[in-house]
């Protein structure tokens, strides 16, 4: 969280981590794709050859004023390629919430906890306490034939905190606010526990 006293603003950090191609990106297509263009900015996206995320996605979102100031949402995304595991740790910087988006598929459960063990890692190397980081999980891609069971997702993702979760499609926008809302709401609960 930076404070800008000057101009009454408060910046927070929303990050989306996952294994590549989980869906991180589409989840940020879809919220700009679907909000009010007079509360957000311009999606600014890298891309590959292979229309995969090169370094980070990132969407500034407005929600209006909170006790006196203008809250604003910067969302990011990390890439998912194995060569880009320092980019993703900068990224992780100064934090104020992570979005986990799981694949839901069976073929990729060694995928989502190799990133997800490798993220508890970095947040290590950054200092923070992972037991204390607000961090919310995306079940994305429950369309498809060979998803696991919630139970299994759980198991692997979820075996220690006891973290919100929400099912998604993120391909249709199904889940896609409901997780963004949670963060919000998460980010906002915290700030408030600080003041």
């Amino acid at each position: 969280m930076n404070m800008n006293w000057k101009r009454r603003e408060i910046d927070f950090k929303v990050v989306y981590y996952g294994p590549p191609l989980s869906g991180k990106t589409t989840n940020l297509e879809q919220i700009h794709a679907k909000m009010n263009k007079a509360k957000r900015s311009e999606l600014v996206t890298l891309k590959t050859e292979g229309d995969r995320t090169l370094f980070f996605d990132f969407l500034p979102i407005d929600v209006g004023e909170i006790s006196g100031f203008k809250p604003r949402f910067n969302l990011y995304t990390v890439p998912g390629q194995s060569n880009y595991r320092d980019t993703r740790r900068l990224i992780l910087d100064e934090v104020d919430v992570i979005v986990f988006v799981a694949d839901s598929q069976q073929v990729r459960m060694a995928d989502n906890v190799r990133a997800f063990q490798e993220m508890k890692r970095h947040l290590d190397a950054l200092g923070y306490n992972w037991f204390e980081i607000p961090l919310i999980l995306q079940y994305n891609k429950q369309d498809m034939p060979d998803r696991v069971s919630e139970i299994t997702l759980h198991r692997h993702l979820n075996p220690d905190r006891n973290l919100p979760h929400f099912n998604s499609i993120a391909t249709e926008g199904i889940g896609v606010f409901e997780t963004l809302k949670a963060s919000i709401n998460l980010v906002l609960t915290n700030l408030r526990q600080q003041t």
